[in-house]
């Protein structure tokens, strides 16, 4: 395996890249070089762990998309070999074959998921013949329901990740990216501590904890640092949420507001 790693400026020195914090951007940089010659990482949580960057760190580098996950713990630099030439008297393929067969190139030379390659939640190579009473389902009886089922297979839905120390607050990426975005990272790591010591002393439930921190937990947390204290009793929206859905009491409420 070589032993050098080169960076495309086009992607280090993007606006994407650099409105990272410089701990996400260093772990990138770690993430590289401890890469295969595919661009394959097999511990990234133990790098995460060893130059003391955060979760949080790790998550935005997938939010952001430069770098692709796998089921199987590993991961891959996108814009891999737009970063790096290898000449093959020095290259050493990966080792993770089932991955790599799942990622596609773009003309841009940036790796990605190829669906017509991944077949979510199955591996056919080890679908076996199986007996079934007299009835055996053999390699032509496979062959025919592969061809008679034309549909493509339904990729999986995005997976909502836990945040907090109580693990109460689930976030799909997009949307942990877009509080950010939105309130900045200290307001939104505020507001997901505060959403999740709720949950955990109020055992209140929502259907969506994206939706309960734009709506009401940012303007609790300022409420709150500007008194010192927590006061959710105080919070209207959360005492019409309590109620009854009295939608005519809320419509007061709002009015004199």
């Amino acid at each position: 395996m070589a032993e050098r790693r080169m960076f495309c400026k086009k992607i280090t020195e993007s606006d994407a890249f650099l409105d990272m914090p410089l701990s996400s951007q260093a772990l990138y940089f770690h993430l590289n070089m401890a890469a295969d010659d595919d661009g394959f990482v097999n511990n990234p949580k133990k790098i995460v762990r060893s130059i003391g960057a955060s979760e949080d760190d790790y998550k935005l580098l997938i939010a952001k998309r430069f770098i692709v996950t796998f089921e199987s713990g590993v991961i891959v630099i996108k814009h891999w070999k737009m970063h790096n030439y290898i000449q093959s008297d020095r290259y050493k393929p990966t080792d993770y074959v089932e991955e790599k067969s799942m990622l596609g190139i773009k003309s841009n030379k940036a790796y990605t998921l190829d669906k017509s390659k991944a077949v979510y939640g199955l591996d056919t190579k080890c679908i076996q013949d199986v007996s079934v009473g007299k009835d055996r389902l053999g390699k032509d009886r496979l062959g025919k329901d592969k061809e008679e089922s034309t549909e493509p297979p339904t990729p999986p839905k995005p997976s909502k990740h836990k945040y907090g120390e109580f693990n109460h607050v689930l976030l799909l990426d997009s949307e942990y990216e877009r509080l950010g975005l939105d309130y900045g990272e200290d307001m939104r790591a505020k507001a997901i501590t505060f959403l999740d010591e709720y949950i955990e002393e109020k055992g209140a439930k929502y259907k969506s904890h994206y939706m309960a921190i734009r709506r009401w937990v940012v303007n609790a947390v300022k409420e709150r640092e500007s008194k010192g204290k927590p006061d959710y009793s105080k919070n209207k929206f959360n005492q019409m949420i309590k109620s009854s859905y009295d939608f005519d009491e809320i419509e007061r409420t709002i009015l004199n507001d």
